[in-house]
């Protein structure tokens, strides 16, 4: 997935992704070109830092959405509070499969063209 990402994030919107911390190597953020800010973070976490209880490392996007993209997703379980961003303006989706990458690209989207204004 995360391979998918970046070739959609190339393709719409000419970036490339930014590898920014040595402890945490195969994180990356995607920023938009003109102001610099980020609309995606992938990262591994561990999963109990969204599922409590749970164990292992899972990937995950952090993505800034509309609250009612966001009330939506966490509705369905398809999205938790975002990791380590503000809760209430960001999700974090796991990257399994369990949510399309149809639908990772359109709040892809969402979150990119939130973060240009």
């Amino acid at each position: 997935m995360r391979e998918k990402i970046i070739s959609y994030a190339r393709e719409k919107y000419a970036t490339d992704p930014e590898y920014l911390w040595q402890k945490t190597p195969d994180a990356f953020v995607l920023r938009n070109l003109d102001n610099k800010k980020w609309y995606a973070l992938v990262m591994s976490v561990k999963k109990s830092v969204l599922i409590p209880d749970s164990e292992g490392i899972i990937d995950i996007i952090n993505l800034k959405c509309q609250p009612i993209t966001r009330e939506c997703l966490l509705a369905e379980r398809k999205a938790f509070p975002a990791y380590h961003m503000n809760k209430k303006l960001w999700i974090s989706i796991i990257l399994d499969g369990s949510v399309s990458s149809d639908i990772i690209c359109n709040i892809i989207d969402e979150s990119y063209n939130l973060v240009k204004r």
